[in-house]
């Protein structure tokens, strides 16, 4: 099995036209891969994700500059006890550790951000010594035979180009365009896969629209320009990174989740259940691989001004073909036109809560109070439901099967008919773990996580889905955003005082998966 032919994306047919939302039923019955040994195809790739402000540290090291992440740590109340990336996990000294704990997990790729502060401070100078780090970087991991899967942005924005506008100015989407070609010019004689851009949605409406993310700001207007040129600065980025390497494997990562309406046989939910499905999926799916924004999101934020934003040929530019599309999954949402009972609007059920897959809602109780609302920038009526499912340590619904629907609906809607693979770039889950007198961590809420999701992808691929490789969140507990230290996600465990490293249960099975290509059978 063939990762990804390298662009192949470039040889494709045109977009179409967008796709209707038409709900999905959640599949109830087990299939053939629920409980015994799951192989997957030949060539199958494994590997875990990290992203650069969550683990880096070195946050006034080697001439980086302030992104907005480091200036909104520092905004009293945005994240929890105050915490910030300053160290982080020091993956920035501790790189050729890290690179050899790869080793030990057997992983064939490692998913990585480079970070746009420390490789152009002001957002448009090269800083030679930022590149350097990330030169040494995918030395050390091609000398362990380890593929990197190189991100360009997850989300730390350098701070000098948030002052000129950040994302809402169209601006800094041909200042992304400059920084993808520095970045190639630096490591595209070694980096063959690169994504531009991870979980725009976040940037765009937990950053600019909820402000619960950096850099903090809660308008829907701006939320909405964000996203457009996001995705245009994703184009450009292609279209500059394929013209230095024709060759070179390309795409981005998104976020799904999978909507569905709480009463299928009402029209008020199914709309509820569209709308959301519409700002955070079709938003981006729908641009990329149609060439077309949904006409039923245009006209529901008509007011909010996101037509006005779009300009002769973007479109063009945003569809211009990829090669992969990183699938990011953690849960889906079933949502309504009212609200459930005992809960607030936005469905959690504190201020402490956390509900879907939208990010955190309010950081720091403890903290003083910030102004934050809704990611949705048009939210009325649209209501998420507890389905009493299990749940993480984040409050999010432990829902496997949406996994297998929205890698199906992928392949069908959207990257099988543009000939683009799938890639499972994000999966995983935060379990408050038990440390052993031995520092030990013997986490199978985790481990059968990530094993009933991969026989999820597995089903997926039975019925059809071109699935090439699954990403594990993550290598290590590392910092949660707004959440700071306080929730982990890692395979492996981070001591934050000695920055020790100690693999968890699920990192062992993990790796033991990754040697076999194949989920072993459940006892």
């Amino acid at each position: 099995m063939t990762l990804i032919a390298p662009g192949a994306g470039a040889r494709t047919a045109a977009p179409g036209t967008p796709v209707p939302f038409t709900p999905s039923s959640p599949l109830t019955e087990p299939t053939a891969n629920a409980r015994g040994r799951v192989a997957f195809p030949e060539g199958f790739l494994w590997g875990a994700a990290t992203a650069a402000y969550q683990i880096e540290g070195a946050g006034a090291e080697g001439g980086r500059g302030d992104s907005i992440w480091d200036v909104f740590c520092r905004v009293p109340g945005a994240v929890v006890h105050g915490d910030d990336g300053m160290v982080a996990c020091d993956h920035y000294h501790r790189y050729r550790e890290d690179v050899a704990l790869m080793s030990r997990l057997n992983l064939g790729a490692y998913r990585f951000s480079s970070s746009w502060a420390r490789v152009m401070p002001d957002g448009r100078t090269p800083n030679p010594e930022g590149l350097d780090f990330y030169s040494r970087l995918v030395d050390e991991l091609l000398g362990a035979g380890i593929t990197p899967w190189l991100t360009l942005y997850h989300w730390d924005l350098p701070q000098a180009l948030e002052e000129a506008g950040g994302w809402p100015a169209r601006d800094t989407a041909y200042r992304f365009a400059d920084y993808a070609a520095t970045m190639h010019e630096a490591l595209g004689d070694r980096v063959k896969i690169w994504a531009t851009l991870n979980e725009p949605y976040c940037s765009a409406f937990l950053g600019y629209t909820a402000g619960v993310h950096a850099p903090g700001r809660t308008s829907p207007e701006l939320g909405l320009a964000a996203a457009h040129h996001l995705m245009l600065g994703h184009g450009l980025a292609v279209e500059a990174l394929r013209d230095r390497d024709p060759e070179a494997t390309l795409g981005l990562t998104l976020n799904f989740t999978v909507s569905d309406p709480v009463d299928p046989t009402d029209p008020a939910d199914v709309d509820a259940a569209r709308r959301d499905d519409a700002v955070f999926n079709r938003i981006f799916l729908d641009p990329i691989f149609r060439g077309a924004y949904p006409q039923d999101l245009l006209e529901d934020v008509a007011h909010l001004g996101l037509a006005d934003h779009v300009r002769p040929g973007d479109l063009e530019i945003i569809s211009t073909p990829i090669d992969v599309l990183g699938v990011n999954y953690y849960n889906g949402g079933a949502v309504s036109a009212t609200p459930q009972a005992g809960t607030r609007p936005d469905g959690t059920a504190s201020p402490e809560g956390t509900a879907g897959p939208d990010g955190e809602r309010t950081p720091d109780a403890s903290g003083p109070v910030r102004e934050t609302r809704s990611p949705n920038p048009v939210p009325d009526g649209v209501h998420p439901h507890s389905r009493g499912l299990p749940l993480t340590d984040m409050g999010w619904e432990v829902q496997p099967e949406g996994l297998t629907r929205l890698l199906t609906r992928l392949q069908r809607d959207y990257a099988g008919p543009r000939g683009t693979a799938l890639v499972v770039t994000e999966n995983g889950a935060a379990y408050p773990d038990v440390v052993e007198a031995d520092g030990s961590v013997d986490d199978q809420d985790r481990l059968e996580f990530i094993d009933r999701h991969l026989r999820a992808v597995k089903d997926a691929v039975d019925a059809g889905a071109d699935v090439r490789g699954y990403f594990a969140w993550s290598l290590m507990d590392n910092f949660e955003w707004a959440l700071g230290y306080t929730k982990r996600f890692g395979l492996t465990r981070v001591d934050y005082e000695t920055q020790e490293r100690i693999v968890k249960a699920s990192g062992r099975w993990y790796a033991e998966v990754a040697r076999d290509n194949a989920v072993p059978a459940q006892d």
